[in-house]
């Protein structure tokens, strides 16, 4: 196993704040054909008690994405991104990701388990508002192939 067993435990600081975008929420909805009216039209979310368009669940892996980044980025992780499938994804949340939300991202590495020659990396984002008030947790499980895989 070439992925560094000793990121079990390793937390790694939070991300800059990201602001959801209006814009940006409209992009990510017809790119996975979300196409409920919430997705896309404020008075719509507004109706649904939201302040503002409502993120489709799979939005949280935009901010997901850039703790994942830090993780692929450590020096002694072992993570080859050439061998790297994303093989399962969860969400768990508090509240709807919403347009004007500033949203922050801490990455814990839950599990590092040998399969093969390669392993399966298990992490968690935390993700919270402004305010620091849980969001959403995005939990990863990466496949990373073995060097002769």
């Amino acid at each position: 196993m070439s992925v560094n067993p000793e990121l079990v435990g390793r937390v790694f600081p939070p991300t800059a704040p990201y602001l959801v975008g209006r814009e940006k929420v409209r992009e990510f909805a017809r790119a996975v054909f979300a196409t409920d009216p919430q997705h896309a039209d404020p008075a719509a979310a507004q109706a649904l008690g939201y302040p503002d368009i409502v993120a489709p669940p799979t939005f949280a892996m935009v901010i997901q994405d850039l703790t994942l980044q830090q993780l692929l980025a450590e020096p002694d992780a072992g993570i080859a991104l050439e061998r790297t499938i994303h093989a399962e994804q969860r969400f768990a949340y508090s509240r709807p990701i919403v347009a004007g939300d500033e949203l922050r991202a801490t990455l814990a590495v839950t599990g590092v388990r040998a399969v093969g020659k390669g392993a399966m990396v298990t992490s968690e984002a935390r993700i919270v508002d402004a305010d620091g008030a849980h969001v959403v947790t995005a939990t990863s499980i990466l496949l990373i192939g073995g060097e002769d895989a």
